[in-house]
Formats: C-alpha cells, structure tokens, sequence
C-alpha cells in the first residue's frame, strides 16, 4: 500500500466541522505527536486494486482444491451466508429479552435436537466456541461428575493417532495423559489400552475414525473396556464428516463429544475462526453440562436455562451464533439422506485417490479408507532424496494446496489426503495426475522437486524463522 499512490492523492475529504475547534495538544498535552503519522496516500481505486491483487494472490478452497486432512476443508455453500446475515440474525443484541428473541432460540433449539440426533447422544449444549474449546469443556463435565461421585479420578488415555489438541486439553483439565500405541493395522491396541485401563481413569479420547483414516472395528470392545473401570469414552468428533448418517458415536458406547460444526457443516473454515465445538453427551453426563442451554416450554415459547449441575459458562452469551445459523441451515438444506450422502461421497473420494495413487507411493495401512488417507513419502526420501515438505511445496507449481504433512506421526514422511465430498471427479483425477507426475520428477530430476515452488510469489521460506522472529512492520526503501 505504502508502494503505491501519489503525495497529492487523496482517498478521503473530512467534512467540515460542526462542533467547537479544540486544539489536540490542549487536550492531550505532552502525550501530542509531533510528527504526522506515516500513511499511504491513496485513492479509493487504489484501494480497491491493491486488496484485489493481494486477493488474487491467496489460496483457498474458492480457487482449486484443498486436500487438507484431518481438517475438514470442506466448500462452504454461499446461502449459508445469506442465511446467517438475515437482519433478524445478525441484528441479534445478546442483551435482548427473550421473548424478542424467539427465532434466534427456536433455531439453538432445533440445531441441538439435530446433534442429537445425529450423535446418538441426547443432551447437547451449544455454548464451546471451538472443537479444542468443546474437547475442554467435555473433560471438565467429566471431572464433574467423577467428582461428584467423590473421586475427580487422576488419568486420561489417548491413543497416538491422536490430535495434538487433545493432550493439551486434558492438561488444562489436570489430568495426567497416558498415550498408548497403536496395533500394526494403525487401530487402538486393545490389550495396551485395557492393560493401562484402571480406577484412576477418567476417559479414554478417541477419534473414530482416526488419524489415519480408519474406522477402529474394535470400537465397542474398547467403550465396554473403559466403562469396566468406571471410566468415560470420549470421541473427539473432528471426523464425524466421514460418518454422518451411517454411525453414531453414541451408538458405539461413546459418552461424550464435541462437533466441529465449521468443519463438518458450512462455514469457512481455517484462519483462526471463528467456529463452534457443541458437546453432546449421554443422559448420565447432562446434569453437568455448561449453560446457558436453549430450551423449549411446555406453552410453545423458547428460552434459555441450565442444568441442575453445570459446570458454568465457558463463552459469553449465546456462543458464536452466527456458525450456529450456518450449520442449522446447512443441516436443513441436506436433511438425513443429504448427510448420508456426504459421507458417501467424501469416503468414496479418498479411496478413488488412494487406488489411483498407491502404486506410487507407499500407504502403511492400506485397507479401504474412510474420508482421508495417509501416504508416505518416505520411498522418495530412500531412493531421491526428496522429502515429502519438498513435493507439498512442488503442488504448489501446479496449483494445488498441500495436504497436511507430517501429521500423524506414527507415519514417516507423512501426507495427510482429505478430498472431501465436492470435489468433482476432474478435479480428483487432475490432482493424482499432479502427484504422480512429482512422483516421477522426484525419480528423475530430484533437485527439481527439491527446489519448488517457482511459480508462487515467494520461494520457499524459512518457516521456523517466520514463527519465531516476525517482521510485521512495513519499512521503506532505505529506512
């Protein structure tokens, strides 16, 4: 901005003024500036090209396909935005009285009735404003109620295709985690899980299907075994996208989870938010659920209450409403064979990847996957050299986002592919023939691949210098 445009241009005239001149520096003293501050100087249409360019120059799922496992990256259907900006919705003051406010409840209260549904777990509350924040608030409903019980318990059991949020949030809780390992078909190692299983544990968290793509066939061996012990299951609900309409989690034996609802229904997703993790959970657990809870009465009319127990708030006001409003509506739009469909769709697109792509890569756990699988690039690195961050940096030449890489762990040289359910059927096979023709370029020419991306309008970054020492500030030439 500060590159273009003229000293004599002008975007704005101030008007004149209709109140008394004061002077500035009665007002403020010492504390005036003595220099003007350094602003472009611009015109409106300047303006509008710079932010147009600096748009054309992002990357996102409006401009190509955005395979980004274990993050739903998932097309965000534009009436969902039309839906959440109707003046009755987002002229909502959360100050409101409740009788002036019946839509915005009827909504929370359809849209919780629909989870509930949909999990197999019937008490839901709407309030955690992200799936980290859902998977918190979770645990601390489950300290609850072990606690009433008169023993908070000391443990929590992940497996390692675990997302690195929940270790933390059962830190944050005050528990301690235990990480079992995962059996040779990348599924939880039942005999490790019920050998840590004891009365010092308060849940075990799984994500079904997992990190790697797998739906876990010992599930409802493992919910029986944690509930032996008097333990929770917890689901973290980040791949229910892969799932919707064929299997509830409550149903498997889980006793609690959060829904990443920008994830799995509307809204854009990626950037910081903001989103919504409502947690459902069984009728045991839904005494201690956070409020405030969007009920209906007995006359018809729409409220907010609590449960006898609750944990208390853990967001301000009525959550973040507005991704409320997109996932309701998008849940409407599709209905139940709508959201069985998706799931469809997306499995049956990772899996037309994986075929088109494991002849050239290796994939370590090869059965049918769910909606993402996991490749790994370490036959490149053994017999080229190229490693999988340099053919994630190659997709970029031809314009293609990267996938997740190096997630999970347990894979080395790990790349996480998510094609989602919307993506057509050109749009798959252009970006297996990309992947296949890296794959090639890494056998013949590796320092090609090595030295990507070429096209974009940075070069390769120093990505750990980026994160730790920051260069915010804009400096002329010379300065």
């Amino acid at each position: 901005m500060f590159e273009v445009g003229a000293p004599e241009s002008r975007c704005v005239e101030a008007p004149p003024l209709d109140v008394p001149l004061v002077p500035v520096d009665e007002l403020l003293g010492g504390r005036v500036r003595t220099e003007p501050p350094a602003l472009p100087n611009v015109t409106e249409l300047e303006i509008m090209r710079h932010y147009a360019h600096l748009a054309s120059m992002n990357f996102g799922v409006d401009s190509g396909m955005y395979p980004l496992g274990s993050c739903t990256m998932k097309y965000n259907p534009r009436i969902n935005e039309l839906a959440c900006r109707l003046p009755g919705f987002a002229g909502v003051h959360p100050y409101q009285p409740e009788s002036t406010v019946q839509g915005a409840l009827e909504l929370m209260v359809g849209l919780a009735d629909a989870l509930a549904e949909i999990s197999g777990l019937p008490a839901v509350t709407l309030q955690p404003a992200a799936g980290a924040h859902g998977e918190l608030a979770a645990l601390m409903v489950i300290r609850a109620a072990h606690t009433a019980r008169g023993n908070a318990r000391k443990k929590v059991i992940i497996p390692d295709t675990a997302h690195g949020t929940n270790p933390a949030s059962v830190t944050m809780c005050g528990y301690e985690t235990v990480t079992i390992l995962s059996d040779e078909k990348g599924q939880v190692d039942v005999e490790a899980l019920k050998a840590a299983l004891d009365e010092d544990v308060a849940a075990f968290m799984l994500t079904n299907p997992n990190t790697v793509g797998l739906f876990d066939e010992n599930i409802a061996e493992i919910t029986a075994a944690v509930h032996a012990v008097g333990a929770y299951a917890y689901c973290d609900g980040a791949n229910l996208n892969a799932i919707l309409g064929k299997a509830r989690p409550g149903d498997m034996g889980f006793d609690a989870m959060h829904i990443n609802l920008h994830k799995t229904f509307s809204t854009p997703h990626g950037g910081g938010g903001p989103g919504a993790g409502p947690v459902c959970v069984a009728e045991e657990l839904a005494a201690f659920l956070p409020g405030p809870l969007p009920v209906e009465f007995e006359d018809g009319t729409f409220g907010l209450g609590w449960s006898e127990h609750t944990i208390g708030r853990v967001r301000s006001f009525y959550g973040n409403f507005g991704v409320l409003v997109r996932a309701y509506a998008y849940i409407r739009a599709l209905g139940g064979l709508g959201l069985t469909e998706v799931a469809e769709q997306a499995v049956l697109s990772a899996n037309y990847l994986k075929v088109k792509l494991e002849g050239a890569f290796d994939v370590p756990y090869g059965r049918t996957c769910m909606h993402e699988f996991v490749m790994s690039g370490a036959r490149q690195k053994r017999e080229s050299g190229v490693r999988t961050l340099d053919m994630a940096k190659r997709l970029l030449d031809y314009g293609f986002h990267p996938p997740t890489v190096y997630f999970p762990l347990l894979v080395e040289e790990a790349m996480m592919i998510e094609p989602t359910e919307t993506e057509p059927l050109a749009a798959l096979d252009a970006f297996a023939e990309v992947m296949l023709t890296i794959a090639d370029e890494a056998a013949r020419d590796p320092e090609l691949v090595k030295g990507a991306p070429y096209t974009t309008p940075v070069r390769r970054l120093d990505e750990a210098g980026a994160a730790r020492n920051p260069d915010l500030r804009y400096r002329s030439a010379g300065e």
